[in-house]
């Protein structure tokens, strides 16, 4: 094997091992950011012996051990200074202060090698509510998804230093707020998940849906969440509303190979080649979201979305969607978790289902909503509805400001046109 497939292999194998590793040397120090650092040497070592002694037959044990061990040399380290300094810990204990778990203890269990729920807590960790949702993000991505800070950075178009600051303050803070490695228990379980879940579904809309940019979508990121989505749910079961976000996510991602056209123009649902929707991602996401409702998590909110989304995948036709279906289950997420956005998207599933003039009824109500008072697809919901209404030149006009309200080219590029078309030729 040349040195450039070996350094291509290594890079393989960090990609689909780093969380793992990172995961199961955390177990051990009790501290992500100082895991990650040993995993990196692990990664380090890997460089500079595989080229020469070739890719060993378990590279994934192999950078798990050698992690393991730096790890074991670390705490034995920490051990040694503490029996130094034991007479100084004594006082310490005295005064009353905190004190980290014994290395001499943690060099013991380490020579357990049952992973356990190492990654299940990684999870928990990177997405701690104790960080901003940008760093949440950011680390989730770094530590779970293998990716450099260079790379977020590219997917998210902020600069690679802001990503690099994020992921560093990310870790002091869950140093200083001495964050545990560990399963949340019962009491705190539900709203730390509520926190994992958000992180996985926004770095999928990010990828589905860019915000800026020149591209409409950044299909990478959506299956960054798929993939974290699937673990997740391998990890946690029995939780019904892991399912729902796995759910939606198997559905929307099968829609990626007919979200654009051949130039990566958009192409909108109703427009959509459901030929080219992938059947296996769908029958997934049913079959994720039929666990969901048996595990009694029907009335979630990702699995009432995956439930809107399988409306649309079990139509044959556009024609064949079951609008008022949609409607019903958009009047229960609105109950469940209200917000502009959803009662948005119902105007949409009302005006396809009773009427334009029935949709615009319910999106003028919007108008006044501070919160998508810079939300694009607001004018861009009226201008439909007016057109459908002959209502052409409002409906321009609501087009062009929808276009010159997003940050995205291709979507600008849309609205652009749409406002265009909006005007009948003569």
């Amino acid at each position: 094997m040349t040195q450039a497939a070996t350094h291509r292999a290594i890079e393989a194998v960090w990609r689909i091992e780093s969380a793992r590793i990172i995961a199961g040397v955390a177990r051990l120090v009790r501290d992500v950011g100082l895991a990650e650092e040993l995993a990196q040497d692990a990664l380090v070592a890997a460089l500079e012996r595989w080229p020469g002694d070739g890719v060993p037959d378990n590279p994934g044990a192999w950078l798990m051990t050698t992690a393991k061990n730096r790890a074991l040399d670390r705490l034995r380290q920490a051990a040694l200074h503490a029996r130094k300094h034991e007479e100084y810990g004594h006082e310490s204990e005295a005064l009353g202060e905190t004190h980290a778990p014994d290395p001499a203890a943690l060099v013991e269990a380490a020579r357990d090698d049952e992973v356990g729920d190492d990654l299940l807590r990684l999870i928990f960790t990177a997405c701690h509510p104790v960080l901003s949702t940008d760093a949440r993000v950011a680390l989730t991505l770094r530590l779970l998804g293998g990716l450099t800070a260079g790379e977020i950075a590219r997917a998210f178009l902020v600069p690679e230093a802001t990503i690099a600051q994020r992921i560093v303050r990310a870790k002091r803070s869950l140093s200083a707020a001495k964050v545990p490695f560990e399963v949340p228990r019962a009491q705190e379980r539900q709203v730390r998940l509520e926190s994992v879940l958000e992180v996985i579904y926004l770095v999928f809309n990010e990828g589905y849906s860019a915000t800026a940019g020149d591209d409409w979508m950044r299909p990478a990121l959506c299956g960054e969440a798929l993939r974290l989505a699937r673990v997740l749910a391998g990890l946690a079961p029995d939780d019904g509303e892991v399912h729902g976000l796995c759910a939606l996510l198997e559905i929307q991602a099968s829609r990626i190979p007919a979200r654009t056209d051949a130039d990566g123009r958009p192409v909108l649902l109703m427009d959509q080649d459901r030929a080219r929707w992938d059947p296996l991602l769908i029958r997934r996401g049913l079959a994720a979201l039929a666990r969901a409702e048996a595990l009694g998590g029907a009335r979630g909110a990702y699995a009432l979305q995956a439930a809107l989304a399988a409306c649309h995948a079990r139509a044959r036709t556009p024609d064949d969607t079951d609008w008022e279906q949609i409607v019903a289950l958009y009047d229960v997420l609105a109950q469940i978790a209200p917000s502009p956005v959803v009662e948005l998207n119902r105007a949409v599933a009302v005006g396809m289902a009773f009427g334009p003039a029935a949709g615009l009824e319910l999106a003028d109500a919007l108008r006044s909503e501070p919160a998508l008072a810079s939300y694009h697809w607001l004018p861009s919901v009226r201008g439909d509805l007016l057109h459908k209404l002959g209502r052409h030149a409002e409906a321009r006009e609501e087009f062009l400001r929808a276009a010159a309200m997003t940050r995205n080219l291709r979507e600008q590029e849309l609205l652009l046109e749409r406002a265009a078309q909006a005007l009948p030729s003569h």
